[in-house]
């Protein structure tokens, strides 16, 4: 299973935003990596900015190219914006949603979970990290999973009012996916516009 397993900070610096999320690096450093980060003031092209955009959203939900773009081809053909069903298919897999239920504290925690087995949809155990939700369905953790101390501890405190687009449920340690979020309701901070150029080029 293919996933980015480079250095976190220098990415983030590169970007100038935690999109792996809180970074004490990225506090200390809020320059980009490299020898002439602190100097280079270069302008970049239009091409650069529609590239870094992209790849700030793949490196923000763990996905990559191929994926990236068998999602967007996807968007491509689907009823809406582009760019909006884009990021809707993104926030509807399924390690983003064990995430944004706070199963798990990163995005990368929860792709873990959902590979070895820990995570069911509508009672059954799914460990296809990419697997896309469909209205209605429940994400739940495995009944023998539910002590585990990174999913309690994660879950603990959690504000599950967040994202109106999911409903959690305390007592059997499940989410329903109520629909796909519309475009204001997704927090990242992602022009999708700019993806969306790039690929019509």
């Amino acid at each position: 299973m293919a996933r980015y397993i480079g250095p976190k900070s220098k990415i983030a610096r590169k970007f100038g935003e935690p999109i792996f999320g809180a970074d004490k690096v990225l506090s200390k450093k809020n320059y980009p990596p490299g020898q002439h980060g602190v100097s280079r003031k270069r302008k970049t092209s239009e091409y650069g900015v529609q590239l870094k955009e992209k790849q700030k959203a793949k490196y923000t939900y763990g996905v990559l190219e191929k994926q990236f773009r068998n999602l967007f081809k996807k968007a491509e053909v689907s009823r809406g914006i582009t760019g909006e069903v884009l990021l809707q298919l993104l926030e509807s897999r399924l390690d983003n949603v064990v995430y944004r239920l706070g199963m798990a504290p990163t995005r990368a925690a929860a792709r873990q979970l959902v590979s070895h087995k820990h995570i069911t949809v509508d009672g059954s155990v799914v460990n296809i990290p990419s697997y896309l939700l469909k209205q209605g369905q429940v994400v739940g953790v495995r009944q023998k999973d539910q002590s585990m101390e990174v999913i309690n501890n994660s879950l603990a405190g959690f504000n599950h009012s967040k994202y109106p687009w999911l409903e959690w449920n305390e007592s059997a340690m499940a989410g329903k996916f109520l629909h796909t979020p519309e475009r204001e309701d997704i927090p990242e901070n992602i022009k999708e516009q700019l993806i969306v150029e790039l690929y019509s080029k």
